[in-house]
């Protein structure tokens, strides 16, 4: 392996806190430095069987946006499921993963630096041999971790991860800060962080565009029915209302949202109409009862698709909720905003001069 090439392993202290999106956004600007780059998965916890085929969706598509030839996507070497446990726990598989961590990863030149996605947390993978510190210390790889910002309290996670991490760490990304608390981040949190000489390599605002989901994504996870429009499930959904009220309630409160997905009961007509004349990106109707004729027409002129469910109105608020905490990457336009977000609030230079990488010898 020639010394020249680095190992960067992007991790996180909790599952989606970000790391696809820090993965594009970064690999955006060490595109544009000129770097050569690869990319890779070594525990697949994003999987889709197709054709008896599993794909890791995040390695297929990081690698497809940043236009990655073949010889710069490196292998996963397992999917981390059920069945793979199974194996493990029964001692049917007894395959030593750090080794084939070395041979696939090591016994290659693949361009300047590598970037490399974690597990959902630190821990993720040490059935496996494969948790977080123990790829970095298989590869050299230094270390940059993803945190979500909850409140101050964030700092707690992230102070834990350096103990764990030592001197493999070499930075921080805090993500999804709201507006309103950017300022005390800045002034409290990035201050003490340095001190406990954790670099703070970026700091990102929250977006609503990120944390927005697709019609489709709701239609799967609802396991609900199209009644219309089923070629608009592309559409992206901020926010979610409940209507449950009175209908000039449901308008004012319509009307002070965007984007939104409403939940409402299949006979609730006036809330139905109510919700397509707003900044509706769905409906979704409970209790499998049909909408009238003039409301499905309407919707159909509007382009925005009804989903019909066989579930309570609290269960669908519920399993909604869980699909915006669980948000992937997966769109072109989201793309474009993380790479716009990292370019504005990520210290990439810092970055290259911690990894001990520079830009202009990579490119000699």
């Amino acid at each position: 392996m020639p010394k020249s090439v680095k190992y960067l392993l992007i991790g996180s202290v909790e599952t989606y806190s970000g790391k696809s999106a820090t993965v594009l956004g970064l690999s955006h600007q060490l595109q544009q430095r000129g770097l050569d780059i690869a990319y890779g998965k070594p525990l697949g916890t994003c999987l889709n069987i197709s054709a008896g085929t599993v794909i890791e969706e995040d390695v297929q598509f990081i690698s497809h946006s940043l236009n990655l030839p073949e010889n710069r996507v490196l292998p996963t070497l397992l999917p981390l499921n059920e069945v793979t446990i199974h194996k493990r726990l029964r001692g049917e598989d007894k395959t030593n993963y750090q080794q084939s961590l070395k041979q696939e990863y090591l016994q290659q030149s693949p361009g300047d630096l590598v970037l490399l996605e974690g597990a959902a947390n630190l821990s993720e993978g040490k059935l496996f041999d494969l948790s977080l510190l123990q790829i970095a210390e298989v590869l050299d790889a230094a270390v940059l971790l993803v945190g979500r910002y909850e409140s101050l309290l964030s700092i707690e996670g992230l102070l834990s991860a350096q103990q764990w991490l030592g001197d493999r760490l070499i930075g921080v990304v805090i993500n999804q800060i709201p507006v309103e608390q950017l300022e005390s981040a800045n002034s409290l949190l990035r201050p003490f962080l340095e001190q406990q000489e954790i670099p703070v390599l970026g700091m990102l605002p929250k977006s609503d565009l990120l944390c927005s989901v697709s019609v489709g994504e709701l239609v799967k996870q609802l396991k609900a029915d199209v009644l219309c429009c089923s070629d608009r499930l592309d559409l992206l959904v901020e926010s979610l209302a409940i209507g449950a009220m009175n209908v000039n309630s449901a308008v004012k409160y319509f009307r002070k949202r965007r984007n939104m997905a409403v939940v409402t009961g299949g006979d609730r007509v006036e809330i139905q109409q109510a919700a397509l004349e707003t900044s509706t990106q769905c409906l979704i109707l409970t209790g499998k009862l049909p909408p009238p004729a003039f409301i499905l027409n309407r919707a159909e002129e509007l382009e925005i698709p009804i989903l019909s469910v066989d579930l309570d109105t609290l269960t669908t608020v519920e399993i909604v909720n869980r699909a915006f905490g669980q948000v992937r990457l997966h769109e072109p336009i989201k793309v474009q905003y993380i790479t716009q977000l990292m370019t504005e609030h990520f210290d990439i230079d810092r970055l290259l001069s911690q990894i001990g990488l520079n830009p202009a010898a990579a490119l000699s």
